[in-house]
């Protein structure tokens, strides 16, 4: 292992991470540079790393302890990972996490955040999207941002539930499958629209286009305008990175302070990574 180095990847979000191979035993205070430096870029991309999934757990729980997700079905004898798997054969179909999101913020401790390692790769399109939340929110309008401060917005199981219910053609392909028409997803869960990060200390705007749905004291139909211009602003394409994945790549982010966005431009063509999580406690009000 060499000397350690993080190449930003973009100028508010994102990092290559050189010198550090993950097969390895992290001891302890690289384990704390690699925390520190997720709180500061947000996304790290260890690239050729190739990990087992045994590896893959480990490597994650560097971040935070391991968390199962609800709603999707995971890998067969492997309850804390999922197969995000779009198969050549799944074409006109929707794909997983095809919408600037964060990921499961309905629940009420959401996860504080995901781990994806590349296994097979298409030769083209299938790159995944961030925009970090601390450049939305530090660079919100006045107006807006006196108005979401100190305030909850409410969040639900929209793909999962029956209210929001994506419609057909918007829903992922039959290789991830997922509970649907479940009316306990309907159920609102409040969290600051700004929240801070529990280690960093940092401000961001959380809020998503996926699963919030309207802004405390105010009805959906109000929130809606509101909304829309916080949606804008926080997948604005100066505050976001993309990354073009290769077989092998290990990429972390922090589900606290980012959006991401799964592109859907590889039909006919077999894509699978596999995902962890990581869990972390209740958002906290700015």
């Amino acid at each position: 292992m060499g000397a350690i180095a993080f190449r930003p990847l973009a100028g508010y979000i994102g990092a290559r991470v050189e010198g550090v191979a993950l097969s390895e035993t992290v001891d302890d205070d690289l384990a704390a540079t690699l925390r520190t430096a997720l709180f500061e870029h947000l996304i790290l991309v260890f690239p050729e790393q190739y990990l087992d999934l045994a590896r893959q757990k480990e490597v994650t729980e560097i971040f935070g302890p391991l968390r199962p997700v609800p709603y999707i079905e995971p890998m067969a004898g492997e309850p804390q990972v999922i197969a995000v798997l779009k198969k050549a054969e799944e074409r006109n179909v929707g794909v997983f996490g095809g919408e600037w999101h964060s990921d499961f913020s309905f629940l009420k401790a959401p996860p504080a955040g995901s781990v994806l390692s590349a296994v097979e790769i298409p030769p083209y399109g299938g790159d995944t999207l961030w925009a970090s939340q601390i450049a939305a929110y530090e660079s919100l309008p006045t107006g807006l941002k006196d108005l979401i401060e100190g305030r909850d917005a409410v969040h639900t199981g929209a793909p999962y539930g029956v209210k929001h219910a994506p419609p057909q053609e918007a829903r992922s392909g039959a290789s991830i499958k997922m509970v649907r028409g479940d009316p306990a997803a309907d159920r609102e869960t409040f969290h600051p629209a700004v929240r801070t990060h529990p280690e960093s200390g940092r401000k961001a705007l959380f809020v998503n286009p996926i699963y919030t749905t309207r802004l405390d004291g105010l009805s959906e139909a109000d929130s809606r305008p509101i909304l829309e211009r916080l949606f804008r602003h926080a997948t604005r394409p100066d505050i976001t990175c993309r990354h073009r994945w290769s077989a092998g790549d290990l990429v972390v982010w922090d589900n606290r302070t980012t959006l991401h966005y799964a592109l859907n431009d590889y039909d006919g063509v077999r894509r699978l990574l596999y995902r962890t999580t990581f869990g972390d406690r209740e958002p906290a009000h700015a």
